[in-house]
């Protein structure tokens, strides 16, 4: 039974908290962007713009002319394009925000002609759009103090809204309110145009402490999603956020792979501290460029050991090669080679730890016997298990066994009481270059 797709309805006014990854958790939605917009900005002036005529005209009279509910489509509009261009990072305030204005007029001239000019709400919208977009956009290139008394500014317009649009029925009611004057002459307006303004620099100064607090919660969620990432792995965390289930210890089959650098203890020892740390990060840095290339579960550095575990051998082995290669440019300036071995099999990853601390890990004879053969392996050299030969073999994988297979060899390492077979997957010849069998 097919899932029926969520309708407009639904995209636009679900709650915005219910997402499915991690990277809309942090940056939210398309369509969580376009309904904020919406209920922020777009839809301000319409409702009051619609609030104006429905009581200076009377219920019959603007239930019978349909250009009056075109505001209302028209805010949608522009909210799906500035909710849009802010969800993709390229924001146009002041250009979206005259898209409601533009097309309405557009309809309303159709309907009333030239003389949809006359009335003075419609003016009201265009002015008012055009001063909150201009606020917005230039909010999009300053920062600090500057954004602050922005912020201000633009609540305090919006604000004006409310007042502007009273002053319109008033004067559309009771003509004589049409002179700015006579409509302050009376203590009721007085105290509504305050209020009004007062109300706008309290919600403005409530909005600059909100941005404030809300940039400072963006930078500190990037920061603990990078943190968490080291710990669990991109694909690991992404899945673990909408269900902590993921990080229960569950019996998984995985392809892992260990490397190690020939000869680096004996190296280091004779190198300055500084030098040393330079190294690995640039050997870290360059094995990090081939394997994000690739899907893989979990990365774990020992000094200079990286193990990575994969979710096939094929991508496991792809990446080796390419990784062996690359790191071994490197390495090759500090006189240094590197090992790598590979090995299929179950295993248990999950949280392991006490109550209070934890790691994301993978344990299991299988991580132990990858570690045996990568100890194993000659310097450049990419050593295989049967394990991962067989499954590279299952997946018709014949660029990378070829056609007559793999140099094979028997040998005994420590903890396994029968010998293990395995295979050159990157053979290093006497001249020195890389060869795939």
């Amino acid at each position: 039974m097919k899932t029926k797709p969520p309708g407009l309805f639904r995209k636009v006014f679900r709650p915005h908290f219910v997402l499915i990854d991690l990277e809309s958790r942090l940056k939210g939605t398309r369509w969580g962007h376009i309904a904020i917009e919406l209920f922020t900005n777009s839809i301000h002036f319409p409702l009051a713009n619609m609030l104006v005529e429905f009581l200076s005209e009377g219920f019959e009279e603007f239930a019978k002319e349909p250009d009056r509910y075109i505001i209302i489509p028209v805010a949608l509009v522009q909210a799906f394009f500035l909710g849009s261009w802010h969800y993709k990072n390229n924001p146009k305030p002041l250009v979206g925000n005259l898209i409601g204005p533009l097309l309405y007029t557009l309809f309303e001239i159709i309907f009333e002609g030239i003389g949809f000019f006359g009335e003075p709400q419609h003016i009201a919208y265009w002015v008012f759009s055009f001063l909150i977009g201009l606020l917005q956009q230039l909010r999009v290139y300053l920062r600090g103090r500057f954004l602050s008394i922005l912020i201000l500014f633009e609540n305090i317009v919006r604000a004006g809204i409310l007042l502007v649009m009273y002053w319109i029925l008033e004067s559309l009611t009771t003509p004589k309110y049409s002179s700015p004057a006579v409509f302050l002459s009376e203590k009721e307006h007085i105290f509504i145009t305050a209020t009004i303004f007062l109300f706008g620099v309290v919600i403005g100064l409530a909005n600059i402490y909100a941005s404030h607090y809300f940039i400072i919660l963006q930078e500190t969620a990037a920061q603990l999603k990078k943190y968490s990432e080291w710990l669990f792995g991109r694909e690991i965390l992404s899945k673990a956020v909408p269900d902590h289930g993921v990080l229960a210890l569950q019996s998984q089959n995985r392809t892992v792979f260990f490397m190690d650098i020939r000869g680096f203890t004996a190296w280091s020892e004779s190198q300055p501290p500084e030098k040393v740390v330079a190294m690995l990060n640039t050997y870290y840095e360059t094995a990090e460029r081939i394997w994000t290339k690739y899907p893989f579960v979990k990365i774990k550095f020992s000094g200079d050991e990286i193990m990575i575990v994969f979710p096939s051998a094929e991508t496991a082995a792809r990446a080796a090669v390419e990784i062996s290669k690359e790191t071994g440019k490197i390495l090759k300036l500090y006189g240094l080679r590197t090992g790598i071995g590979l090995h299929s099999g179950r295993l248990v990853e999950g949280l392991i730890g006490s109550r209070d601390v934890k790691i994301y890990d993978v344990i299991g004879d299988t991580v132990n016997t990858a570690k045996r053969i990568c100890d194993a392996a000659g310097p450049d050299e990419v050593l295989i298990s049967q394990n991962v030969y067989t499954e590279l073999g299952a997946s018709a994988s014949p660029d990378i066994i070829g056609a007559n297979g793999l140099p094979a060899q028997t040998i005994s390492v420590k903890g396994k009481i029968e010998p293990l077979t395995l295979y050159l997957l990157l053979v290093p010849p006497p001249e020195g270059k890389k060869v795939i069998r």
